[in-house]
């Protein structure tokens, strides 16, 4: 199962209604990009934090390691739009390389920083989201927004196909350190090559076989699958709309200074 799959199941907050979570996740993602302020991202970050570690019960190191996946390419863009290469030294930094500096203005470097600190943050209203609520809760509230079933379809699909490139994948790693696949850097290059192209014979091999078990399970084009519905608290509806009402608040601001 997928760590982040499995952590879902786990969270505290795993039976709070679907829509109630999306709707939340979705507008403080919202709010997060359209603001100018690092304070709008700052509190989004922490709150998001607070609900998903606090509230929902994730082990905090497993969140941090979490999001320092997104964080190293976060950190890559960030110095493509901070560093230059220019003739002429700015006023942030300037290392000199011959002819050339290595240099970035103060400008940049915050402007960097802001955009930075809103991608960090709407990375954690999905987080909150993904770690909050199984896909299927996912499915059923896009089907109650109307979304085209063939979307619907594909995602679930997609989610199924996951689980089958990974169980393949741990399969032929297993059986590939079993034979001392993996001893040293250049068998481990070739093994590496050799899995991959099994996989992509073994995927496409169980793939078929699985549409053709859905299809003698009488499929029409349509995964019915049995979720479950939690009523929607009135107190947690109140908090969701101050919360959204102070960041639209914070945004309006950012956008008049």
């Amino acid at each position: 199962m997928i760590v982040i799959d499995k952590l879902c199941y786990q969270s505290k907050l795993r039976y709070v209604n679907a829509s109630e979570k999306f709707v939340y996740a979705v507008l403080s993602l919202i709010l997060c990009i359209i603001s100018r302020s690092v304070m709008t991202a700052a509190v989004v970050f922490f709150v998001n934090v607070y609900l998903t570690v606090a509230k929902g019960g994730i082990p905090f190191a497993r969140y941090v390691k979490l999001l320092l996946i997104p964080a190293a390419f976060l950190l890559v863009s960030t110095i493509a739009l901070v560093v230059n290469l220019s003739r002429t030294p700015l006023d942030a930094f300037a290392f000199s390389l011959g002819d050339w500096y290595l240099t970035g203005s103060i400008s940049s470097v915050q402007e960097g920083l802001r955009l930075c600190g809103k991608a960090f943050a709407a990375v954690t209203c999905l987080y909150f989201l993904s770690l909050t609520t199984v896909m299927t809760d996912i499915l059923g509230v896009l089907r109650k927004l109307h979304v085209p079933g063939l979307i619907i379809e594909l995602m679930m699909l997609i989610y199924r196909f996951i689980f089958l490139l990974m169980e393949t994948a741990s399969a032929i790693t297993t059986s590939q350190n079993s034979r001392l696949g993996n001893r040293d850097y250049r068998t481990r290059i070739r093994a590496f090559g050799g899995m991959a192209s099994a996989l992509l014979v073994r995927s496409l091999k169980r793939s078929g076989m699985m549409y053709d078990a859905m299809e003698a399970r009488c499929y029409d084009g349509e995964l019915k699958v049995l979720s479950e519905e939690q009523p929607a608290g009135k107190k947690e509806i109140l908090w969701i709309a101050g919360y959204e009402l102070l960041l639209l608040g914070m945004v309006i601001w950012s956008w008049m200074r």
